[in-house]
């Protein structure tokens, strides 16, 4: 595991780019567990895969697309679902993250 330098964390993708997968990995995984595989997928390939993590003193903001609900059309959810899907999965990658670069020990899932 790298130390983490709020610096760098700039150029996340030149300095983190492995940590970054792991915690993007781990949150999947956490996920799948507690969702449907079909509305993790969809949410993965659709939605997360073009999103941006900040670090931001404490933790991580992950930010979405702007167009994030437009993604899924075609996907069996609802918007309130979508919503609270991606409410979700954003806290459990900044859990991941978190815990990846040892922010604090806090990584257990929220059931």
């Amino acid at each position: 595991m790298a130390e983490f330098d709020p610096e760098k964390f700039e150029d996340k993708y030149e300095h983190y780019f492995t940590e970054l997968q792991q915690a993007y990995k781990q949150a999947f995984d956490v996920m799948t567990e507690r969702y449907g595989s079909d509305e993790i997928h969809a949410v993965d390939q659709l939605i997360l895969a073009e999103s941006e993590p900040f670090y931001e003193g404490e933790g991580f903001r992950i930010e979405l697309p702007e167009d994030a609900h437009d993604r899924l059309d075609g996907v069996d959810v609802t918007v309130a679902d979508i919503d609270s899907l991606l409410s979700d999965y954003t806290d459990e990658i900044d859990r991941q993250l978190r815990g990846v670069f040892d922010l604090d020990t806090d990584t257990e899932p929220k059931v």
